[in-house]
């Protein structure tokens, strides 16, 4: 199951299901990306640790945090973590017009080094289980991740970039961003640009990653992850 069709989210999805080069496919229920879970109700957090969630990562900033608590910031029995991802990035409604995306993930993967590692050693270190990362609309900082995690892994590049692109399917999440955003008077081409998931966008950010960092193997050990930590997340999704 891909899609976790949780009660009031869109855009939880797992990382199973996809081709290793040696055979086989990266396995379900170990690593899920998510949207923000600031307003699942008992039942669809019951629903995620009954399936054995043990760590959250949380990639939004404090005052999206402070705005919109994570519900399992002091759960029994699983572990939270919180990661400002893009905090040395510019916050996209201060940057001009026609923006570009992928050029954002290039300024992500070039000047948020040591906290994507940050985010990807927790997954690693996570106990025995199931773990869930997400930002607000589960598809820039999340995307980035998922990108550097499946890429570990060895999935393909256009299965990653199939994976990115499918957060169009989640239709209310975006219409809801959207609405909130044309409310607070931000410009509505900016808005649609920053909303899309195209999947060129996702392309040229792997052409980026292999052809400026070698690739993710080489990137995340630049930034300090450990060989150890890289096999234990790729055991986590694919053994």
């Amino acid at each position: 199951m891909r899609h976790w069709n949780l009660p009031n989210t869109h855009n939880v999805r797992d990382l199973g299901g996809y081709a290793l080069p040696a055979g086989g496919t990266t396995k379900w229920r170990r690593i899920l990306r998510a949207d923000n879970l600031h307003h699942l109700d008992e039942q669809s957090r019951r629903t995620l640790t009954d399936a054995g969630l043990r760590l959250v990562v949380d990639l939004r900033n404090d005052r999206e945090t402070s705005t919109e608590p994570n519900p399992f910031r002091e759960h029994p029995g699983l572990a939270y973590v919180n990661v400002s991802l893009f905090g040395a990035l510019a916050p996209i409604a201060m940057l001009d017009t026609p923006f570009d995306m992928a050029a954002r993930y290039r300024d992500a993967l070039d000047q948020c080094g040591e906290p994507l590692v940050d985010v990807l050693g927790q997954i690693s270190a996570a106990p025995d289980g199931m773990v869930i990362f997400h930002c607000t609309a589960g598809k820039d900082r999340t995307g980035v991740v998922a990108a550097l995690i499946l890429s570990l892994a060895g999935v393909s590049d256009e299965d990653i970039i199939a994976d990115y692109a499918l957060t169009v399917r989640a239709v209310p999440l975006l219409q809801r961003l959207r609405s909130r955003s044309l409310a607070m008077g931000a410009d509505p081409v900016h808005v649609e640009r920053v909303l899309a998931s195209d999947a060129a966008t996702m392309a040229l950010t792997l052409r980026h990653l292999h052809r400026i960092h070698g690739g993710a193997a080489a990137y995340l050990q630049r930034h300090g992850l450990s060989t150890q930590a890289a096999l234990r997340l790729v055991e986590r999704l694919c053994q």
